[in-house]
Formats: structure tokens, sequence, C-alpha cells
């Protein structure tokens, strides 16, 4: 991918969040190949490049969401192009630069149609967010702990089943939701670890002991922490205390100050630090759409819930909207809570090659944000992919 003009581009006159760095005047040359050539102040120059001027704003990395059902009237489950399409304008539109379109608990047929649209999707291109993969969230789940998943559609961890999801992936598969503590949990969990793909303890009803053999299965992070998971007790620690206490976990968080907490969201900040939370927004098909009711789900104030009142059912959260909130409930500054929307995830699903921070060698992908933090523009790969407009942007 090249940028709009297939020519450099020099990205001046502003504050550029770079590589821990916060730099005053910063200045950004990106190549004609979408990868970031050099960071700098003043001096930093390039001929016969194209200029975008920052007009003293901030340009930070992309944030990368790990886990997104859906968003803007669309889903992952849709098993279409344009579902996937739709998810990523969405969420560009809301400072996501890449994600991993992520699954439900349901029949197999439809699991593996999901997984296979992902892979005909990745070739031919997403119009907004980057689709780097997929993240499998169940069916291999504890209906103890189903949440809003669909009870009927988990199941024991059977190998045969994982095998043909492996398969119809072709590869994408990057994130596997497991409750370790099921038949066939523990070796689903080495197995996937073996392979590459990052494991997650989720919509588990273990014991600290089972989440420590988790752990050296290959287990390395939690699902949505403290949601859908057995809770911390002095005497039973389960998967949320296991989380807190076991430095090999990273955590995921939902941001919202619904699923979990603002004083909560502090204390794992705390606890973790902000290199052991990775911030998702586990979005869902209702996402950025008016209050009402969707399918077995009502939203109403901007909270997802089952039409039976049982259980939050998703969120209606975007990573812009989850980088303030984690500002607010925590107190930190943004150079420093910004790993956790960025370098994290890349880093947990294997991308941290070329994705999650500003630096001489990634890809290009940034947003602009003015200094109360609204989004102005998501470039990716050095290509503008969404602009604010004034009313009517059917994306903004």
């Amino acid at each position: 991918m090249t940028n709009s003009n297939g020519r450099r581009l020099l990205v001046t006159n502003g504050t550029i969040y770079a590589d821990g760095s916060r730099i005053e005047g910063g200045r950004m040359l990106i190549g004609a190949d979408g990868r970031i050539e050099a960071i700098g102040g003043t001096e930093l120059k390039a001929a016969e490049a194209q200029v975008l001027d920052l007009a003293g704003n901030l340009a930070i990395p992309g944030l990368v969401d790990q886990h997104v059902h859906g968003g803007g009237g669309w889903q992952a489950m849709d098993g279409t192009y344009e579902g996937l399409n739709g998810m990523s304008l969405f969420h560009a539109a809301n400072g996501t630069t890449a994600f991993l379109a992520t699954t439900d608990s349901a029949a197999e047929v439809e699991i593996v149609e999901a997984l296979r649209n992902a892979v005909r999707s990745a070739g031919s291109g997403l119009e907004g967010a980057e689709l780097l993969g997929v993240h499998l969230e169940g069916p291999f789940l504890n209906p103890v702990r189903c949440g809003a998943q669909d009870k009927a559609n988990i199941r024991a961890a059977d190998p045969d089943e994982l095998g043909r999801y492996l398969e119809a992936a072709g590869g994408l598969i990057r994130l596997v939701t497991v409750a370790p503590e099921i038949e066939g949990g523990m070796e689903a969990t080495e197995r996937l670890s073996r392979a590459g793909i990052t494991v997650s303890a989720g919509h588990s009803d273990a014991t600290l002991a089972q989440m420590r053999e988790a752990i050296l299965r290959g287990a390395t992070q939690t699902t949505h922490h403290f949601n859908g998971m057995s809770p911390f007790h002095h005497r039973e620690p389960g998967v949320a205390g296991a989380g807190l206490i076991c430095p090999e976990l990273t955590t995921e968080l939902i941001a919202d100050g619904i699923h979990v907490h603002p004083d909560a969201v502090k204390l794992l900040y705390d606890v973790k630090g902000p290199y052991g939370v990775c911030v998702i927004t586990d979005a869902v098909y209702c996402a950025g759409l008016p209050d009402g009711e969707y399918g077995d789900t009502t939203m109403k104030d901007g909270q997802v819930w089952l039409k039976d009142g049982s259980s939050l059912a998703g969120s209606s959260l975007t990573m812009i909207q989850a980088l303030r909130n984690v500002l607010r409930f925590t107190g930190r500054p943004l150079e420093e809570v910004l790993p956790s929307l960025t370098e994290v995830p890349a880093r947990q699903i294997g991308v941290s090659a070329r994705k999650g921070k500003l630096a001489a060698g990634m890809d290009a992908d940034f947003l602009v944000l003015d200094g109360a933090l609204a989004l102005q523009s998501t470039y990716i790969r050095g290509r503008e992919v969404y602009a604010k407009r004034a009313a009517g942007n059917p994306i903004g």
C-alpha cells in the first residue's frame, strides 16, 4: 500500500507521540511505501515530499483493537465482506487503525464461514481500519461464565473441531479465548500456544491453580478482565485474581466505566501497569447506532444488555473514547497510557514489528487529535482513511 499520492509525506507543525517520547514541534517523514522513515524536530526535511500540517494538533500511534465484534450496524459474524468493511470504516472513524475480527459462540458452520470470510476480506483489503486477523472467542468456554455468549453453542474443546477452524482461517487466527478448565481446554491451550497463537483465558470458572497450569501450557492473557470469569475471593483468587497476581498474564480491559468500575480500572493499572493492560472495545453491532432493540439485545444510554437483563452483551465503546476514559479514570498522562491501546495489543497478537508505535521502520498508522483529544483524521500506512467533516459525513 502507498500513501494517497504515491509520494513521501512530511508530517509537521505539531506534537508527535513517538516511541515513548513526546516531541513538541515534531516532524515525521513517511515513505511512499507507507512506512515511517524518520522522526525528529525541525531539522528533519524532505525535498519534494507532500506536507501534512498538523496545525498545532497531536499525532499519536493508531489504536489497535484485538477484541471487537462489530459496530456501525455491521458485525464479523455476518460472514460477508460488507460486514467487515463496514466495521473497518466505523472504527477507523473512531480511532482504530487495526483490529481483529472477533467471533461468537455459534454453530460450527457459522464460525467456519466467518473465518473464511475474514480470509477473503483480508485478501481484498478493507477501506478503513486494517484487518490483522481473527480473535476466536468461543465456542470453547465454560457455560457457568457464558455471559451473553449463547450457552447452547458452548462446548468442550474438541481437537478435531479446533483443527477445522485453524484450517479455515488459513493462518489468520491470532488470538483464541479458551476456558482452560473445561474438557480439552488445557490441551487446546498448549496446541495453540505452540502454533504461535495467543491464548486468553476467558468465560472461565478456573481456580488460581488451574490458571497457573494454563500459564505453564502457554496462556498469556485474560479476556475482558473482571467480566465473564471467576471473581477474586481471598480464599480462592480465581481468574480475576490470577490476572492481578501472575505477571505472565496481560489483562484485557473494557474501559467504558460500565463493565468495570472506574476505580477498578485505576486499580488494574496500579497493579499491572500500562504494559500489563490491553484496552479493548468488545464493541458489537449496535455500537454507534441509536438506542433501541437489536436482535436479542437492547441498547439504552449506550449500555448493551440481553433483553432479559441477565447480562451485558458487549459494548458500544470506541477506542478513542476508551483512551479518554482511561485518562480520566487513572489520572495518568497520555504518553503513559497510550501503550495499553497501541503497543500492548500489537505485542499480544504478534504484530509489534510493524504496528503499535511511531518509529522508523513501522507502518505509518496514526491519528491526528486536537487538544481535547477529539479525532480529526485517521491515517493507515500514510494514507488518510478518515477526516472529520461537517455534519452529514456518513462515517464521521
